[in-house]
């Protein structure tokens, strides 16, 4: 029988995360687990959705200040509309500086 990998799904790195967390490990975990550019491509995501949330700009106007492609401003948008008012509330109370 062939062997088989210890982490299968998404929950298991979410609990993972958490436990480094915990643990005050998480800067240690995710440096590790993300190269430069996935770093630099989730920052830009963070901020993608906070200015989404914000509606002061637009989508154009994002792209240009984060330097990134209307595609994946769109992506983000997209990706919001499919989260219910609560969630989009929650997120957007997470990202308040």
């Amino acid at each position: 029988m062939a062997a088989q990998p210890e982490y299968t799904d998404w929950q298991q790195i979410l609990d993972l995360i958490k436990d480094s967390s915990e643990s005050g490990q998480h800067e240690m975990l995710l440096t590790m687990l993300l190269t430069s550019d996935e770093r630099d491509a989730l920052i830009a995501r963070v901020n993608i959705f906070r200015e989404l949330l914000q509606g002061d700009l637009s989508q154009r106007q994002i792209s240009q200040m984060l330097g990134v492609g209307i595609a994946t401003i769109t992506r983000g948008s997209n990706e919001l509309k499919s989260k219910s008012e609560q969630e989009k509330q929650l997120l957007a109370m997470l990202l308040k500086n």
